[in-house]
């Protein structure tokens, strides 16, 4: 699945559109590496979103099409807020 799609599915960001531009202002890394929109996760994946207030680092669990809203946090764990 693209990152972007993950993003907005699992609601860490509300849009598609901020996750893809996120990513292209180099603020989404997995794994250490800074990627671009269409980057495949995989299950494992550790994930880092750097905010102007602070950044959020978790670990994809799942990657399901699509969920409801209070299955959306069992797509992922936080390593670290």
């Amino acid at each position: 699945m693209r990152i972007d799609k993950f993003l907005k599915v699992s609601r860490i960001l509300k849009r598609r559109t901020l996750a893809a531009e996120a990513c292209d202002g180099n603020r989404v890394s997995v794994n250490g590496k800074e990627v671009k929109p269409a980057y495949r996760l995989k299950i494992g994946d550790v994930v880092e979103i750097r905010f102007a207030s602070g950044r959020l680092k978790f670990r994809v669990l799942s990657l399901k099409e699509t969920v409801k809203k209070d299955e959306a946090a069992s797509l992922y764990e936080m390593v670290e807020e």
